[in-house]
Order: structure tokens, then sequence, then C-alpha cells
């Protein structure tokens, strides 16, 4: 396995330099082929390394920015006006050659705006999607879109089939990747003339297609891909995410009635310990900005060092199994001879 070079928009997310400075020095324990490249302040970021003991590693360097893209910041005011964010020089570094993917916690619009303008689009895609691992009963599912393209035409769902195919069978090693498209129902006949025209696209390439899934399908396993537009998609991740933590909430409380359910918590710990620990949201933080000629991955701005470490683990996994690469060079076969003709 050669040599990683990954930018951290080090800035970015609820935390900043705390949390990001933290899960490099995790990083650079756990993954001995990574090298990072901390972007934004340089006085701040230096103060975190010393206190990290990060400053006499070879392995780590400090790029300034002097600018930081707020959370609630609008997409298109942090692409025009903040050319000297850690955001817009870490992908900066990416569209240059010096690092090989980027990492960031920061502001979602913004972050998909700026790698969009900078990285630009492979060749055959017209929008970028965001796409991560949701927990399953049979390990996890790739979703996307996640919010990225909140209406969609039937083609950008096709694409978006083929690069979350790709992407498992890159990073998961599936050799053939189911895909379905999320719908109100399996049969046929149900979902809109747009979802009916998508699945009929879909069904004409050479993916493993499934057809129609269901909400509950992606939990379940049913499909290693699932396909939707980006405003279904975000409302079932958050959705999810609320349902895991009304579960958390309920069991705390009942465990907590009485001394009885007290003692029959302390005997059911080992259980109820593994099941956090499966569905932890950290386990599955990180997801991809796929579409892109470029590796940007996004963590959750909430996460700490454990979880953006998983966001770092991925983006060096998409470097190893060269991931832009596989999608353009899947993504040729695609082409119509018409479109082919106007590019």
């Amino acid at each position: 396995m050669g040599k990683q070079i990954i930018a951290l928009d080090a800035m970015g997310g609820d935390h900043g330099a705390p949390v990001t400075v933290g899960a490099a020095r995790l990083a650079l324990d756990e993954l001995p082929e990574v090298e990072l490249v901390l972007v934004g302040d340089r006085l701040k970021l230096q103060k975190e390394v010393d206190r990290n003991g990060l400053s006499d590693n070879p392995r780590i360097r400090i790029h300034h920015a002097s600018e930081v893209v707020g959370m609630d910041e609008m997409p298109v005011v942090a692409l025009k006006k903040k050319k000297d964010s850690s955001m817009r020089v870490a992908i900066n570094l990416v569209q240059d050659g010096t690092v090989q993917a980027c990492v960031s916690a920061g502001n979602t619009g913004a972050l998909m705006a700026t790698s969009k303008f900078v990285l630009k689009t492979i060749r055959g895609i017209s929008r970028p999607a965001i796409c991560t691992a949701l927990p399953g009963i049979n390990g996890h599912t790739h979703m996307l879109d996640l919010g990225a393209n909140l209406e969609c035409e039937a083609e950008n769902l096709v694409e978006f089939a083929v690069m979350g195919s790709v992407l498992a069978q890159s990073v998961d090693g599936i050799k053939n990747p189911s895909v379905g498209l999320l719908n109100i129902g399996s049969e046929a006949v149900k979902g809109s003339d747009l979802i009916k025209r998508a699945s009929q696209l879909i069904s004409e390439t050479s993916l493993n297609y499934h057809g129609f899934v269901e909400g509950d399908d992606i939990y379940k396993g049913t499909v290693d891909v699932i396909v939707t537009d980006g405003f279904v998609g975000n409302v079932s991740l958050k959705t999810g995410e609320g349902l895991a933590a009304l579960v958390n909430h309920v069991l705390k409380s009942e465990f907590k009635r009485n001394w009885l359910t007290k003692l029959a918590a302390i005997c059911a710990m080992p259980v109820l310990s593994s099941v956090r620990r499966q569905l932890d949201p950290g386990r599955y933080n990180g997801a991809s900005l796929v579409g892109l000629n470029g590796i940007v991955v996004k963590s959750h701005g909430g996460a700490d060092t454990a979880s953006f470490l998983n966001a770092i683990r991925i983006a060096g996994i998409e470097i190893e199994k060269n991931v832009p690469q596989r999608i353009s060079s899947v993504i040729e076969n695609y082409f119509s001879p018409a479109e082919e003709a106007v590019t």
C-alpha cells in the first residue's frame, strides 16, 4: 500500500480543531500509510498539535488558511467570499495534487458547492451525490443521495445507481452489488412517473438491479445500494438517527425506573454495550461526495474524535481503491452515441 496524503479541514464542524487534531493523532497511530495536512489557522492548530504531542511527527504538517466557513453560511456566500477558508484551501490541495483526498466536518452545502466548483464532476456525471453506509441486519447498506440534490431527473438516479454500485464494489469488495430504487411500494405499478422511468432506465443497464425497495428495506439489508433523491434520502437518514436516539432514551428511562430494572440493566449490560457499539453512528461517520474528480469525505458536524477518525479511514480506502477513477471508467459505458457526439 502506497503513501496516502489527506487534507483535513481542521477548522470545520461544530467543534473545530480540538476534534480534528485529536482525530489526526488517532489516525497517525492506527494508519501507518497516512500523512495528514491540517488546514486552518496556523496558531490555533499549532497549539492543538503541541497539546496532542504531534510537534515532532514528520507525518503531519499545517497549511495555513485565514478564514472559516460557518455551519449556517449560505453555500454561495462561502463559495464567492471565503476563498481562503480552511474548506476551500483543503479542496484546492486535492485539485492541485498536493493531497489525494479531503475530509471536512463543515457546512455540507458549502462543501458540495465548493467541491463541485473546484474539482468539477466526472465526465458523464451531471450531479455529484452524497453517499454513506447505514447499519443493517446483513452488515450495512450504501445509500445515496442524502441531500445534495433535492430534485432529480430519472437520468440522475441512474447515475447515482452506477456510482453507488462502484463505491460498494470498491470499498466493500462486493463483486456485483445489488441495487434497489427507493419507492412507496415494491410493486411495479406503484410510484411516480419519474420513479418508474428511472427504474426502466436502471433495468436496461448491466447493474445488478433488484427493483423497487421500501423504507424498511434500508435497515433490513435487502440490497447493497439504495438509490433515491436527496430530499427523501436526507429525511430517511435523519428519521433513522432520530429513531435510534428515541430507542436509547426509552431504554435508559426504563432501566432507571426502580431497583429491579436497575438490577436488570446490570445483568443486560454486556448485551446493551454490544448493541450500542453496533448501532453507534460514529462507526458509520463519513459520507462520500461521489461523482467528483477527486475524493472528498463529509464528516458529521458534531463528530467526536473517534467518529472523525472513521471519516479519515474512508478517505484512505477510497484513495487505495482509486474510487473516482473507477467511477469514471465505468460511467463511460453508459454514454449513448448521441451524448458522445454532444461532448
